[in-house]
C-alpha cells in the first residue's frame, strides 16, 4: 500500500466547491542540514465552512495552527491533514521538517561528483508539492506565492517571481502571479548564472558550476532561440508573456525534458552540451525551449481544471513548440527530425492496451494521470491540432485561442471551453471533430491493396470511428518520385497509383498507422539510398516501423533495407528513434548473421561520410554499438577515425560496449571515472558495471532495482539497461522470475516518476518468450499492483506480444 493517498477527482471537485485560496507564504531553510529542510507554510483561504484536508508529506511536524488554534499533529495520516474550516476567512500555519529527495521530485538535492558542490531544485508536478510545503494540491486552486529562503551564502536562489539576496544567505521574493501548486519551484545552489534582457523581459540561464564553460559556449544558441520564440508567440497570441522574468535553469538529475514553471523553467542539464552532439540533439533543445515557452500561455496562464484535460497543456505545447522552432529559428528541418523522434512514440502508445483518448482521458486520480503524460498526449494531440489548424486556417485557430486565454486568464478551463472559443471564432460546429479525433482512442490503419485497387481504412478495434483522412502519397516510378494528395472518407476508396513504391502519408499529414504494401517493401532497398528528402526518408522508416509493429514485414526485409541505406541521417540513437529500434527490436528476431551484416553496412557507410560531420558522428556511434570486435574497439579508444574526437560521451560509449562484451575490468572503468568524475560519467559507470557479463554485475544491478543500493534516478534506469544485455540470456535468466516476484515491492522504495521508469527499465527485455509474456499478463491482472507499475507492465508486455507475433509470422 502506498504511504500516501492519491487525490481522487471527486475529492478535488468537493474541495474546490468548498474553498478559494487567497495566498501562500512559504519560508524555507535550506542551510541547516544536508538531509532535511525546514518548511513553514502560511495559507490564507476562504471557505464555505466544513471539513476538508490539506496535503502534507513531511518527515516530521513541529506544529500546526488553524485560525490561531493548535491542531494535533497526529491528525496527519497518509499525506493528508484533516481540518475543520469556518465560513469566511481562514489561516493555516504548518511548521514542518521535509526531506530532500534524490528521485527528481519534491525538493531534489544532488552532489556534483566533479567538485562536490550541492544543488537543489523543486519539482512540484503532479503530487510532489506537499513534500515541499503544505498545500491544497490540485490544479484548480490557484493562488499567489511569496517565498522567503535561507541558503548557504555562496548560493544563488531562483523562484517563480523575482527575488533578491537581502543579506548573505537570506533571499526575499516578490509575490508571484496566481499559480497552480504543481508550477511552484525553487532552484538553489552555487549555479553559474548568465543574464540578459529581451523586449523588456529579464532573461537568465543557469547551470552547475562544473559545466559553466559549456553553458557559456551554448548560451548564444539558447538565448537566440528564446528571443525568437518570444517574438513569435507574441505575434501569434497578441498577449504578452504574463509572468515577469524568464529564467531557464538547467538542473541535474531531472526526470523530464523540462518543466514549465512560470518565471523559472527547469531543464535536464544534459541539454547543456559537455560533449559534441548532433543536430538532432540541438533540435531537441530548441523545441524544448519553445515547448516550455508555449506552456506559459497553454497551461500556466490558463490551466486545465483536472488532469483529464492535460492535452490542453501538452498537445498545444508540442504543436506550437515544433511549429515555432521550424518557422523562426535556424532549425527549419524540425518537422522532419520530429518525425523520427516522436511519431512512433505516439503511434505505439495509441495502439497499446493502455491507449486512451487525447481529451477526457479518464484520469480518476493524480497518480494514474501521470501515466497519461505519454505519446498520445504529446504527439497524437499535436498532430490533431496541426490538422485542425490546416483545416480552419491560422486566423480562426488563433482567434479562438486568444478568446480562450482572455476569458480564462489566470484561471482554469476545460476542453469544452476551448471548443466554444473556436466555434465563436468561426470554426463551425466542431462536435464531430471533437468526438472522432479527441474523444475516441486509437489510430485508424490505412493500407493500399494493389490487387483490389483500393485504399482501405480500418478503425481500431473497440474504438469505432468514422474519421476522414487527407494526406500526401509519395510514388516512385523509374527511380523518380512524385506526390499526390488523396482523401479517404470511407472504409474503402478506389485508388490505383502506378509505381514501384507507394508511401502513404510520409509527411505526417494525418494521424494513422500507414503500412507499406509488399511491392513497396521489395522496392525500398534499391530506392531508399537515392532519397535526399529528409522527411520522405523519415516517412519510409515510420512506415516500416508501423509494419513491423503489426507483424506485417519480416525482420530480414528490414535488415536488407537498413543494409542498403543505413539511417545515419536520424542522427540520434535515443530510445524512440530508428537506430535504437533496429538494434533492440529488429535484430533479436532477425536471421543469424544479421548483426554482422548490419555492422559491416555501418562501417561501409562510415567510410563514405565526410570527416567532422554530424553524420560521421552518428555513424561512428552506430559502429560502436554494433561492434563485437574488441580489438577494433580498443583501437578506437586509443585512436578514433579522423574527424572524430574521443570526448567524454564517445569514450564511455566505447567503454560500455567493451563492458557488455566482457572485455574490460572494473578497475579500468573506475579509473576512467576517477580521471573525469563528471555527473554524466557517473551514470555511464553504473551502466557499464551492470553490463558486465558476470554474476556480480547482475546482482549489483538487481540491488539497484530492489532499492538495496540507493542511487539517483538517472543511475537507476542506467542499471536496468545494463542488466538486460543481448547475448547474456543465460546469465540473466534467473532475474526473469525475480522481476515479476519483486516488482510489486518496489513501491515501498520509490514513488511517482522513478517508480514507473524503473519498472520499464528492468523489464526482462531480452527474454522474448511466451513464458515471460504469460508471467507479465498474470501480474498485470493483480488488483493490488500499484497503478503506475501496472501501466508500464502492460505496455512492456504488449511490446513483447508484438515481438512474438513477428517471430511467429517470420521464423528466423
Amino acid at each position: 500500500m502506498s504511504p500516501h493517498l492519491s487525490l481522487q477527482r471527486a475529492e478535488a471537485e468537493a474541495r474546490r466547491a468548498l474553498l478559494d485560496v487567497t495566498s501562500y507564504d512559504v519560508t524555507l531553510d535550506l542551510a541547516s542540514d544536508e538531509a532535511t529542510f525546514r518548511s513553514v507554510t502560511r495559507v490564507r483561504f476562504t471557505s464555505r465552512g466544513g471539513a476538508t484536508f490539506v496535503d502534507l508529506k513531511p518527515q516530521a511536524v513541529a506544529s500546526i495552527h488553524l485560525n490561531g488554534e493548535p491542531l494535533d499533529v497526529d491528525l496527519l495520516e497518509r499525506g493528508r491533514l484533516t481540518i475543520d474550516t469556518r465560513a469566511g476567512q481562514n489561516e493555516l500555519v504548518v511548521d514542518a521538517t521535509m526531506r530532500f529527495r534524490n528521485d527528481g521530485e519534491g525538493l531534489h538535492r544532488s552532489v556534483d561528483p566533479a567538485d562536490g558542490r550541492h544543488y537543489v531544485y523543486g519539482m512540484s508536478f503532479m503530487d510532489a508539492a506537499p513534500s515541499i510545503f503544505a498545500c491544497f494540491d490540485q490544479p484548480d486552486l490557484k493562488a499567489p506565492y511569496t517565498f522567503h529562503v535561507t541558503a548557504p551564502a555562496d548560493w544563488h536562489v531562483f523562484g517563480n517571481a523575482a527575488g533578491e539576496q537581502v543579506e548573505p544567505g537570506r533571499w526575499e521574493f516578490e509575490e508571484s502571479a496566481p499559480l497552480s501548486t504543481y508550477f511552484v519551484t525553487l532552484v538553489a545552489g552555487p549555479y553559474h548564472l548568465i543574464e540578459d534582457t529581451h523586449d523588456g523581459i529579464p532573461l537568465g540561464v543557469s547551470s552547475r558550476a562544473s559545466i559553466a564553460a559549456d553553458l557559456e559556449r551554448d548560451a548564444d544558441d539558447i538565448l537566440t532561440v528564446t528571443r525568437q520564440s518570444f517574438d513569435e508567440f507574441h505575434r501569434l497570441f497578441g498577449i504578452r508573456y504574463p509572468f515577469g522574468k524568464y529564467h531557464q535553469a538547467f538542473v541535474p538529475e531531472f526526470n523530464a525534458g523540462a518543466m514549465e514553471n512560470p518565471g523559472c523553467v527547469t531543464f535536464r542539464d544534459p541539454l547543456v552540451f559537455t560533449s559534441r552532439v548532433t543536430r538532432g540533439v540541438r533540435i531537441q533543445r530548441a523545441t524544448t525551449i519553445a515547448h516550455e515557452m508555449a506552456h506559459q500561455w497553454f497551461g500556466n496562464l490558463v490551466t486545465p481544471v483536472w488532469w483529464d484535460d492535460l492535452w490542453l497543456n501538452e498537445s498545444f505545447a508540442e504543436y506550437l513548440g515544433n511549429r515555432v522552432t521550424a518557422d523562426v529559428t535556424e532549425y527549419s528541418d524540425t518537422w522532419a527530425d520530429m518525425s523520427y523522434a516522436r511519431r512512433q512514440w505516439g503511434l505505439v502508445a495509441d495502439q497499446a492496451p493502455s491507449s486512451h483518448s487525447v481529451a477526457g482521458n479518464g484520469a480518476k486520480d493524480a497518480v494514474s494521470a501521470l501515466q497519461n503524460f505519454d505519446g498520445i498526449s504529446y504527439t497524437k494531440g499535436s498532430a490533431i491540432l496541426r490538422q485542425l489548424c490546416s483545416s480552419v486556417g491560422d486566423g480562426v485557430f488563433f482567434d479562438g485561442v486568444i478568446d480562450h486565454f482572455t476569458r480564462h486568464r489566470f484561471g482554469n478551463a476545460t476542453l469544452h471551453d476551448l471548443i466554444g472559443s473556436w466555434e465563436r471564432a468561426g470554426a463551425g460546429d466542431l462536435s464531430g471533430f471533437t468526438q472522432e479525433w479527441l474523444l475516441t482512442a486509437g489510430p485508424d490503419r490505412i493500407e493500399l491493396d494493389r490487387a483490389a485497387g483500393v485504399l482501405r481504412r480500418t478503425p481500431p478495434a473497440g474504438h469505432e470511428a468514422d474519421r476522414a483522412h487527407s494526406f500526401r502519397v509519395a510514388i516512385a516510378s523509374g527511380g523518380s518520385w512524385r506526390t499526390e494528395t488523396v482523401t479517404l472518407d470511407s472504409a474503402e476508396t478506389a485508388y490505383a497509383p502506378e509505381g514501384d513504391a507507394v508511401l502513404l502519408d510520409p509527411y505526417d499529414d494525418t494521424w494513422a498507422v500507414t503500412v507499406p504494401d509488399p511491392a513497396t517493401i521489395a522496392a525500398l532497398p534499391s530506392l531508399l539510398p537515392a532519397i535526399e528528402d529528409a522527411h520522405l526518408r523519415a516517412g519510409v522508416w515510420n512506415g516500416l516501423r508501423n509494419a513491423f509493429h503489426n507483424a506485417a514485414v519480416s525482420p530480414a526485409d528490414v535488415v536488407d533495407i537498413a543494409v542498403a541505406s543505413f539511417p545515419v541521417e536520424d542522427t540520434e540513437d535515443h530510445n524512440r528513434r530508428t537506430r535504437t529500434w533496429l538494434f533492440s527490436r529488429v535484430l533479436p528476431l532477425a536471421p543469424v548473421g544479421s548483426s554482422e551484416r548490419l555492422h559491416e553496412a555501418v562501417l561501409g557507410k562510415l567510410a563514405t561520410l565526410p570527416a567532422g560531420t554530424e553524420w560521421q558522428l552518428a555513424g561512428f556511434r552506430a559502429a560502436v554499438a554494433t561492434s563485437t570486435d574488441t580489438a577494433r574497439l580498443r583501437e578506437w579508444l586509443a585512436t578514433p577515425p579522423a574527424g572524430i574526437e574521443l570526448d567524454r560521451d564517445l569514450r564511455w560509449r566505447v567503454l560500455v560496449r567493451l563492458a557488455s562484451l566482457g572485455a574490460v575490468e572494473r578497475a579500468e572503468l573506475q579509473a576512467a571515472f576517477d580521471d573525469d568524475p563528471a555527473a554524466e560519467a557517473r551514470v555511464e559507470l553504473t551502466r557499464a558495471l551492470c553490463s558486465l557479463p558476470d554474476r556480480e554485475a547482475k546482482e549489483y544491478a538487481w540491488s539497484v532495482f530492489t532499492g538495496e543500493t540507493d542511487l539517483p534516478n538517472y543511475e537507476v534506469t542506467a542499471a536496468g539497461a545494463g542488466l538486460w544485455r543481448g547475448g547474456q540470456e543465460e546469465l540473466t535468466a534467473p532475474y526473469v522470475d525475480r522481476y515479476f516476484a519483486e516488482l510489486p515491492g518496489t513501491e515501498k522504495v520509490r514513488s511517482g516518476w522513478v517508480l514507473a521508469d524503473a519498472a520499464e527499465a528492468f523489464f526482462p527485455a531480452t527474454s522474448i518468450s511466451e513464458a515471460t509474456l504469460a508471467k507479465a499478463s498474470v501480474l498485470a491482472e493483480d488488483p493490488d499492483l500499484d497503478g503506475p507499475l501496472r501501466r508500464r507492465l502492460v505496455d512492456a508486455a504488449d511490446a513483447l506480444r508484438r515481438q512474438l507475433a513477428v517471430k511467429a509470422a517470420f521464423p528466423a
